[in-house]
């Protein structure tokens, strides 16, 4: 049962003004992206609108264009389950996202200023603040933050727009590792820092390079570590 597989009170009632169909997929999206949905679970559209405070309509609504982007499969007969990535999956987003992150690196390498760097340097201690308290959920979402302040700082647009499709799996891909990632992840962005504000391109891509392997690394490892 869903009920059994939320904590009490971790999905929060949806407010009804606004575009409600649009806050529903949000909601759904977000629970999928940190794991509180499982992939492979069941779900029931009366009791994910008895969660969120909302008729099955929009639920239903959000599970069909979830069903579109690939994060829910639907199946005849069945009903809607979250869709279990496949290694390969994974792999070619994770690939995809080495290429992004290097070239943003870069970039920040070439344009950041003293307030970019402080900003990375006050996200990483966030982030290694987050490990220490064995806080799972927020390393994810200070790991997220952090690198979506380098693509920002890359200056690039383009860039940051197809950093932003790809921004939801990673951090899919990367919740169930943050733990065995830890410290180490985090010794790494001090790495990248250090390569920003000496602005050395070259060395910020090749830590970016590294550090996002290592995940993808990882990744693949999880099942057998």
């Amino acid at each position: 049962m869903l009920s059994a597989k939320l904590a009490q009170g971790s999905v929060p009632k949806l407010e009804r003004p606004g575009p409600l169909r649009e806050r529903v997929y949000e909601a759904l999206l977000e629970l999928i992206t940190t794991r509180a949905l499982q992939p492979g679970q069941h779900l029931v559209e009366s009791e994910l609108a008895g969660h969120l405070g909302v008729s099955r309509q929009p639920v239903r609504e959000a599970l069909q264009r979830l069903n579109t982007e690939g994060w829910v499969d639907l199946r005849p007969a069945q009903g809607a389950f979250v869709h279990e990535p496949t290694e390969e999956e994974a792999d070619q987003l994770l690939s995809v996202r080495t290429l992004l992150e290097a070239e943003a690196a870069r970039l920040a390498a070439a344009n950041s200023g003293t307030a970019g760097i402080a900003a990375l340097e006050e996200l990483c201690a966030q982030g290694e603040r987050a490990v220490a308290d064995d806080d799972v959920d927020r390393a994810v979402a200070v790991n997220a933050a952090f690198h979506a302040k380098v693509m920002e700082l890359a200056g690039n647009v383009v860039l940051a727009e197809l950093a932003a499709q790809v921004d939801r799996r990673v951090r899919w891909y990367y919740t169930p590792v943050a733990r065995q990632r830890g410290r180490q992840s985090w010794i790494e962005h001090r790495e990248l820092i250090a390569a920003i504000s000496a602005r050395d391109e070259a060395r910020a891509t090749e830590v970016m390079k590294a550090h996002t392997e290592h995940t993808r690394a990882t990744y693949h490892q999880r099942e057998r570590t």
